[in-house]
C-alpha cells in the first residue's frame, strides 16, 4: 500500500524577464511508498510551491511528477486522488461534520450506505465520531484540524498532502496533535508529504525530511541522519542549536583526529579521506550543546574557559562558557541542580568544558 512518488529535475519560475523569480531550481526527489516524508525550510525556500505542484494545483516550468512511475505532470488535481489539509481547515461553516467529511465523497458520487460507513471510519481514526452533528463554529481549533484530516482521508487518496497543518494552533495543542498525525497517518499506509518551517514538528514526526533552501534540496535523510549529521553550516544551525568552531586539524591516531584552538586540544572525528588540511587552515566542527559537559577539574578532552551566564529551565540549565579562541559555548545540562550534579558554577568561575569526541561534526561553511 502507498504510491512512490518520482520528482526529477522541477523547476517553477514565477514571472518572466526581470521580474522572474525562481521557486523551486533542478529539484529531484524520490518519496518512497507509505512514508511520512517532511518538507522541512525556511520562508520562501519552496517548499509549498513543490508540494502544489505535487497536488497539481501548479503547473511546473520544467521537470516531471511521476506517481508509481505514471506521469502525472500535468493532470488535473481531481485526476491525482490526493487529499490535501489546509493550514487554514477550509471547511464549510454551513455543514456539519459529518456533513465536511462527506464532501469529497459526495463529489465522487459514492453510495450512501458506503459513504455513511466511510464517513464513520474517518472520524473515529482522529477521534472525532461523537462531534459528527455538530458544526465547525463549535469546535476548538485541534477539533477542526482533526475534521480536515479526516475528509482528507475518507476518500482513500493514493498521496496525501500536509500545508503546515498545525500552524495556527497554540504550542501546547501542537505537540498534543504531533503523536496523533503521525498514528493516522502511519496506520493508513498512505504516501505523506507534510511541508512545514517547524523543526520541532520535522524531528518529531517524520520517517525522513528534505531540507530545503532556494528552491533546492540541500540535504534529505531521518530526523536523526539531519540532526546528528548535518553536512553544512545551514543544516546544524537550522535545526536547533549548535556550537560552530573553526579548529586546526593536527593529526590523526586510532579512530579521532586531533583538533587544536587556542584554548587547547581535543578529540573529534576523522575527517573523510581527502579532506584533512594543514595546521595552517582550519576546519569548521559542528557540536550540539547536549553533546558537551561541565567538569569541575581538567581532564581529557577538556578546554579552560569562564562561565559567561547560566539560564536555569527548570529540566535543562543553559550555560554559556568564553574559551579562547572559539566563540561563546553554549552547553545544555540535562537534570541541573539535581541529586547527580556535582558541578554548580557561579558567573565569573573558571570551567572545564569537555566535548564528546564521538559527536563532534565536521561540517562546510555553507
Amino acid at each position: 500500500m502507498g504510491t512512490q512518488i518520482a520528482i526529477q529535475n522541477l523547476v517553477k519560475v514565477f514571472g518572466n524577464g526581470k521580474t522572474a523569480a525562481t521557486a523551486v531550481d533542478q529539484l529531484s526527489l524520490t518519496i518512497e511508498p507509505g512514508e511520512l516524508f517532511f518538507l522541512l525550510g525556511p520562508s520562501g525556500c519552496g517548499k509549498t510551491t513543490l508540494l502544489r505542484m505535487i497536488a497539481g494545483f501548479i503547473d511546473p516550468t520544467s521537470g516531471t511528477v511521476a506517481f508509481d512511475g505514471t506521469d502525472v505532470t500535468h493532470e488535473a488535481p481531481n485526476k491525482r486522488n490526493t487529499g490535501m489539509v489546509f493550514q487554514s481547515y477550509a471547511l464549510w461553516p454551513h455543514m456539519t461534520v459529518a456533513q465536511n467529511v462527506a464532501f469529497g465523497l459526495n463529489v465522487r458520487k459514492v453510495p450512501n450506505p458506503e459513504k455513511d460507513q466511510r464517513v464513520i471510519y474517518a472520524l473515529a481514526a482522529v477521534q472525532m465520531e461523537e462531534y459528527a452533528h455538530r458544526k465547525p463554529t463549535q469546535l476548538s481549533g485541534g477539533q477542526q484540524q482533526r475534521v480536515a484530516l479526516a475528509r482528507a482521508l475518507v476518500i482513500k487518496p493514493d498521496v496525501l498532502l500536509l500545508d503546515e497543518p498545525l500552524s495556527n494552533l497554540d504550542a501546547k495543542l501542537r505537540n498534543d496533535l504531533r503523536l496523533q498525525i503521525r498514528k493516522i497517518c502511519k496506520a493508513s499506509g498512505i504516501t505523506t508529504v507534510y511541508v512545514t518551517h517547524d523543526q520541532k514538528e520535522a524531528l518529531s514526526m517524520a520517517d525522513r525530511v528534505a531540507l530545503l533552501r532556494d528552491g533546492q534540496i540541500v540535504q534529505v535523510g531521518s530526523p536523526r541522519e539531519l540532526y546528528r549529521s548535518p553536512r553544512t553550516r545551514f543544516v546544524a544551525e537550522f535545526l536547533g542549536e549548535t556550537n560552530l568552531i573553526e579548529a586546526k586539524h593536527i593529526d590523526e591516531s586510532g579512530s579521532h583526529s586531533t583538533y587544536s584552538v587556542d584554548a587547547g586540544t581535543f578529540a573529534g572525528p576523522k575527517l573523510p579521506a581527502g579532506e584533512a588540511q594543514t595546521e595552517s587552515e582550519h576546519n569548521l566542527l559542528s557540536v550540539r550543546p547536549e553533546a558537551i559537559r561541565l567538569r569541575e577539574s581538567s581532564q581529557e578532552n577538556t578546554l579552560t574557559g569562564t562561565l559567561i551566564e547560566t539560564t536555569y529551565l527548570g529540566e535543562t540549565a543553559q550555560h554559556l562558557v568564553e574559551v579562547k579562541g572559539c566563540p561563546p559555548i553554549k552547553i545544555a545540562e540535562m537534570n541541573p541542580y539535581g541529586s547527580t550534579s556535582a558541578v554548580h558554577p557561579e558567573q565569573g568561575d573558571q570551567v572545564h568544558v569537555e566535548f564528546l569526541a564521538d559527536d563532534i561534526v565536521p561540517i562546510v561553511d555553507a
